[in-house]
C-alpha cells in the first residue's frame, strides 16, 4: 500500500483520450503534466486547432507540452524533472522508446480499445466492426517496446450493437477505458494487480486505415459490405463510383431474401424510392448517401435529384 499519491504524466491526443483525462481529474489524481500532439490544420479551411486533449487539459488547469519530436534530450529532461510514477498513454500518436518507458518509477500504462492480444494496432474499433465481431472491449497494459505487446493489467468486455458505427462504438469504449483506467491505478496503489503476459500466438492486427481504404468491394457479401460501411463511418468513409461520380455511403441494409442474380455492383429493380445493389451474396439496400456535392441524404431524397436506373453499374 502506497502512502502518497502517484505522480502521473498523461499522454494523449484525440477524443478517445479525453474521458480518461477527465476521470483522473475527477478522482483527484496528481497529473503533473499533459503531453499531446502539436496543433494541426484541419477541415476545408485548414485552420490550425489544438487537439481535444489539449483543450481539455487547459480547461482543467494542467500544464501542457506539445513536442514535435519525443526523441530529444530536452523532452526527456522535462519528463524526468516531473519524477513521474506512471505514464498514462491513450492514443498519443508517438511510439515511446525504451529510454522513455524507463523513466516512470512504476511503468507506463496504455489504454487500448480491444481485448488484447486481439486487434493490436491503430484501428481496433473499426476492424472489430468490419470483421463482424460480436464483442470487443478495452485493455489496460504495461507498455513495452512492441506494438501493443505489453503485459495485460485489466480488461473489460463490451457488446457490439448491430447498428454500431465506429463513431458510436468509439464513444462507449472511451468511457469504458476511462473507468478501467481508474480501477487499474487503484489496484496498482493497493498492490492488488498481477500483470499477465499476452499469448502472442493469438495476436491479431488492426492496421491503420487510409482514405482510399473506404472503396467498397461489391464482390463481398451484402452483410460484409454493410459491416464495412459501419466500421469506417465516419472515417475514412465508404464510397463507390457511379461513372465518374463519387458516392459516399453512410448506411445500408442487407436483403438476404432477394433472389435476383446480377453481377456485383449492378443496380437492380426495387421500389421507386430504393437503391438496391447486387453483391457477391445477397442484395444491399442503400439507406443514406451523399453525392460529390451536397449533404448526407436519405436515399429517397437523393434519388429525387439523381436518378440511378436499374442496370447501372457501381464500381
Amino acid at each position: 500500500m502506497r502512502n502518497r499519491k502517484l505522480k502521473i504524466i498523461f499522454m494523449g491526443t484525440p477524443e478517445f483520450a479525453v474521458p480518461s483525462l477527465k476521470e483522473l481529474d475527477k478522482n483527484h489524481y496528481d497529473v503533473t503534466l499533459v503531453v499531446t500532439q502539436p496543433d494541426r490544420p484541419k477541415g476545408r479551411g485548414r485552420k490550425v486547432i489544438p487537439s481535444p486533449v489539449k483543450e481539455t487539459a487547459i480547461s482543467l488547469g494542467y500544464e501542457v507540452i506539445q513536442p514535435v519530436s519525443i526523441k530529444t534530450d530536452s523532452f526527456r529532461e522535462i519528463i524526468r524533472k516531473h519524477k513521474p510514477d506512471i505514464f498514462v498513454v491513450a492514443a498519443y500518436g508517438h511510439i515511446l522508446t525504451k529510454d522513455i518507458l524507463e523513466i516512470p518509477e512504476i511503468g507506463s500504462i496504455n489504454i487500448h480499445a480491444s481485448l488484447l492480444p486481439e486487434y493490436r494496432g491503430s484501428a481496433p474499433i473499426q476492424w472489430a466492426i468490419i470483421n463482424r465481431e460480436r464483442k470487443t472491449g478495452v485493455t489496460t497494459m504495461f507498455m513495452d517496446e512492441g506494438l501493443d505487446t505489453g503485459d495485460i493489467l485489466l480488461s473489460s468486455k463490451l457488446e457490439i450493437a448491430p447498428d454500431d458505427t465506429s463513431a458510436t462504438l468509439h464513444d462507449r469504449l472511451a468511457k469504458l477505458g476511462a473507468s478501467l483506467l481508474i480501477k487499474t491505478i487503484k489496484n496498482i496503489e493497493t498492490e492488488e494487480i498481477m500483470p499477465i503476459p499476452q499469448d502472442h500466438k493469438k495476436a491479431t492486427y488492426a492496421p491503420l486505415l487510409k482514405k482510399n481504404d473506404g472503396h467498397i468491394t461489391w464482390k463481398k457479401s451484402a452483410e460484409d459490405i454493410e459491416a464495412f460501411i459501419r466500421g469506417i463511418t465516419p472515417w475514412p468513409g465508404a464510397f463507390t463510383f457511379y461513372g465518374n461520380k463519387r458516392l459516399k455511403i453512410f448506411s445500408a441494409r442487407p436483403i438476404l431474401t432477394d433472389s435476383t442474380v446480377a453481377p456485383p455492383g449492378t443496380v437492380i429493380k426495387g421500389f421507386t424510392d430504393e437503391l438496391r445493389i447486387a453483391t457477391g451474396k445477397g442484395t444491399l439496400s442503400i439507406l443514406k448517401i451523399q453525392g460529390e456535392s451536397g449533404n448526407q441524404l436519405y436515399i429517397k431524397d437523393f434519388l429525387r435529384g439523381c436518378s440511378i436506373p436499374p442496370g447501372s453499374i457501381l464500381n
